[in-house]
């Protein structure tokens, strides 16, 4: 029971860096364009003539 006095803040530690990140991708606008991953993949082979 002794591990639990490291564990739970370690837990708590890692969840708070991840809503940090979370947060920080969203304020840097990393989710604004969701179409144009899509759109950037497909080729160009019906250009070429």
């Amino acid at each position: 029971m002794n591990v639990l006095i490291y564990l739970v803040p370690m837990a708590l530690l890692l969840g708070l860096a991840g809503l940090v990140g979370f947060l920080w991708t969203l304020k840097s606008g990393q989710y604004e364009d969701l179409d144009g991953a899509a759109v950037r993949i497909l080729p160009d082979d019906d250009l070429k003539a």
